[in-house]
């Protein structure tokens, strides 16, 4: 006897901050991929469907993506996150008056020379 089925693998890829589609409030968003893997003797083989959506917090309404989507919009929340690490973020001040230097409360971008 041979004993196949699948099982679902649900990722939490990342938090974004979106306007929803369906209640058009700006409210935080989770981006999920989830996996079908094909099982043989309950041990997962191979994926065989992989689907992206992204989920408001707010209402709770989900939206459909496509990979292309899903990989645009983790490219923009990994630049926003590099961008407000460094101190590129709103409200930075980049002077260099008193204060203003690495070791003064404010980090200095490894980018910048």
């Amino acid at each position: 006897m041979i004993i196949f089925g699948t099982k679902g693998y649900l990722y939490q890829l990342a938090i974004l901050t979106l306007i929803c589609g369906q209640c058009g409030n700006p409210s935080a968003h989770t981006l999920k991929k989830r996996v079908s893997k094909f099982t043989l003797f309950f041990v997962p083989l191979f994926p065989f469907s992989t689907k992206y959506a992204t989920q408001c917090t707010f209402c709770g309404s989900e939206q459909q993506l496509t990979k292309d989507q899903a990989d645009q919009l983790l490219a923009q929340n990994a630049g926003q996150s590099a961008g407000q690490q460094y101190g590129q973020g709103a409200g930075q001040g980049h002077g260099n008056g008193p204060g203003s230097g690495p070791g003064n409360g404010q980090r200095k971008n490894p980018y910048q020379h």
